[in-house]
């Protein structure tokens, strides 16, 4: 058997951070198991869906590394559809109803009056031919119901939340298609899911109820339903469901500076009982995942903690990796020397113009001037060589008496105009000593 995954996002809006995760555990797990990962469009929404969305789902997956072995649309299957809706109307597995949504919606309120469950009580197979032809005759037009097995408990392992067990019959019938012929999510997923063999869903646990009724549906269908795992929702690092989680998409974290290896590392691990750790690749976290390791408590996602991260992910990368991003002409020297000072790659570009130049340094304090103008000279007589700052460091001690921050600080300043920064042993010979004293003479 080929483990087999997919992605199912509608394409009625960009995707956010719980839909990222979904898709990447859907794709480690195939990749684990050397298995295949589809992306599902389910676009049956028509008035919804727009082409711009398809496009940004494309583009997100391709920034995460996430790449599809197969993509399909549901909008190219809907005979399929009709073939199956039929096999079950003549098993009497669905069935028509007629019920407005504002009756339905009174209904739901009276049963709800009582104490009730608002589970909906199958009036629609109470009527009679008569009845049928006189609600048409108004212009109605049925909305079509899967029809639950009532005699059959519904039960499955689930791989994170364990033993799963539910009554079907405090579970309303689902709408399967509208009285408008479009259709709704619960079906077409569970047909797409048996033609195209999926072996494993994994999606959010506020697919639990649905994964209830589904898996009747394959029943009727005759198919062995897939296993599935359903995970705990992302929370805010506030401890509760923050909207802005629902808004955080893709575009948002490279806006930000935030590597996709980032984000791939932190989503790996939230949720589970291993400690999320910077990763230049996911290949370490492909190997280790496991769905034994999640819990049922919700996954804590904390933009700082990202960030963080993200700072030591940088420090991990080659020049390689990131040399394609990297301002024009800067080496890998270059990048060495500037990448433990680096929270985002883009602040690669500003130390690299300390670098290149053009460069005004501030004007030096009167107490440092002449200490300055002779930093200049020793460096006339110093060979423009990896250890240039070492020299000149050394010369400025023995000749000064100067030492620690009295002698490095004046002279980070006058190179580079910041008080902090890369390893000026490594910066200096990038700036070489021709510049440098240039600098240091312009800062007297």
């Amino acid at each position: 058997m080929t483990i087999t995954t997919r992605f199912a996002p509608s394409p009625t809006g960009h995707l956010h951070v719980g839909n990222i995760r979904a898709a990447l555990h859907n794709w480690m797990w195939a990749r684990k198991n050397g298995g295949r990962f589809l992306l599902r469009l389910d676009d049956t929404d028509a008035e919804r869906s727009r082409a711009e969305y398809v496009e940004s789902i494309h583009a997100d997956l391709a920034w995460l590394g996430l790449h599809p072995d197969a993509v399909e649309r549901q909008s190219d299957r809907f005979a399929l559809y009709e073939t199956r809706l039929a096999e079950l109307r003549a098993s009497g597995r669905v069935y028509p109803c007629y019920e407005t949504s504002e009756e339905l919606d009174l209904r739901r309120k009276v049963l709800l009056g009582r104490g009730l469950p608002p589970v909906y009580e199958r009036t629609a197979l109470a009527l009679t031919p008569e009845q049928i032809a006189a609600l048409e005759a108004e212009g109605r037009r049925p909305h079509w119901r899967f029809k639950l097995d009532h005699d059959v408990p519904i039960a499955w392992t689930d791989l994170i939340r364990g033993d799963q067990h539910f009554d079907p019959r405090l579970l309303s019938d689902p709408v399967i298609r509208r009285a408008d012929g479009s259709w709704l999510y619960m079906l077409p997923s569970v047909i797409d899911d048996i033609d195209m063999g999926i072996t494993h869903v994994v999606r959010g646990e506020d697919h639990v109820s649905n994964t209830a009724t589904q898996l009747q549906m394959f029943s009727a269908l005759g198919a062995t339903p897939p296993a599935f795992a359903h995970e705990a929702l992302l929370t805010g690092a506030e401890g509760k469901l923050s909207k802005r989680l629902g808004s955080l998409g893709v575009s948002a974290f490279r806006e930000s500076g935030i590597e996709p290896v980032t984000l791939v590392a932190l989503l790996a691990r939230l949720g589970t009982s291993d400690p999320v750790e910077p990763v230049a690749d996911p290949a370490p976290l492909i190997a280790t995942f496991d769905f034994a390791r999640f819990g049922r408590a919700p996954a804590r996602f904390d933009e700082g903690e990202l960030a963080t991260l993200n700072q030591k992910v940088l420090h991990l990368l080659d020049f390689a990796d990131v040399a394609a991003r990297l301002p024009t002409g800067m080496t890998e020297a270059g990048w060495l020397a500037i990448r433990p000072n680096l929270e985002t790659l883009s602040q690669a570009a500003d130390w690299w113009a300390v670098v290149t130049g053009p460069f005004a340094p501030p004007a030096a304090e009167a107490d440092d001037r002449a200490f300055l103008a002779e930093a200049a000279d020793s460096l006339a007589g110093l060979p423009d060589d990896d250890a240039l700052w070492r020299g000149l460091t050394n010369a400025l001690k023995s000749s000064t008496g100067r030492k620690g921050k009295a002698l490095f600080l004046p002279l980070r300043r006058a190179l580079t105009g910041q008080d902090h920064g890369p390893d000026m042993g490594a910066l200096l010979p990038l700036i070489g000593r021709a510049q440098a004293i240039e600098r240091l003479r312009q800062a007297v």
